[in-house]
């Protein structure tokens, strides 16, 4: 199980964040790099190093999704960052355009700390997975994928989410080894 989360963000913080998102890709349409952030400008808690992934999205589709699984900076630059980045940088897309900006539906998830899942084969692994609560990360060698718990609506059988992270991190679906590394955490999600 992972370690207590970090007191959860109260609304007026939430609508803080996805406005400042939001900024950021504007930003990013108009200067061509993030927003610049100055942390000091922001309430306690939204200083606090925390690791947050940003998620696009139009008309229900995915447009972009960046993040960090570990952190690195103020959540609020990594939020900053991390929507830039999903709208201007995800490989899977080409950059977002200005008409597309109205139309944008962001999320943001805010992660726990990680935490490593001992287990000495996949149907022992199986049985840790809580689903619709876990974001897993994999990693077997210079192979890693991560899920977010949101992957569950869409996935919501353990094998079938375990299968796919592991195509994800670039491995058969039916790969198996004693190095596999499995890594939980929990994520705070909350979108416009």
């Amino acid at each position: 199980m992972p370690s207590a989360d970090p007191d959860p963000l109260d609304p007026s913080q939430r609508r803080t964040l996805l406005a400042l998102a939001r900024q950021s890709i504007a930003h990013g349409l108009d200067q061509g790099g993030p927003l610049p952030v100055v942390p000091s400008d922001y309430p306690a808690n939204l200083r606090e190093r925390r690791a947050a992934f940003v998620t696009l999205e139009t008309g229900g589709t995915l447009r972009g999704c960046i993040g960090h699984l570990e952190a690195v900076q103020p959540l609020v630059s990594d939020v900053a960052e991390n929507a830039f980045a999903a709208a201007f940088r995800d490989p899977r897309f080409r950059p977002l355009t200005r008409p597309e900006l109205a139309r944008l539906s962001i999320e943001i998830s805010v992660l726990t700390p990680s935490q490593p899942l001992s287990f000495t084969s996949e149907e022992e692994l199986l049985r840790m997975i809580e689903p619709g609560r876990d974001g897993l990360i994999l990693e077997e060698g210079a192979a890693r994928g991560t899920f977010l718990p949101t992957v569950w609506e869409s996935l919501p059988e353990p094998r079938a989410f375990l299968r796919h992270l592991k195509q994800k991190a670039g491995l058969r679906p039916d790969y198996w080894s004693d190095r596999v590394r499995v890594r939980r955490y929990r994520t705070e999600s909350f979108s416009e």
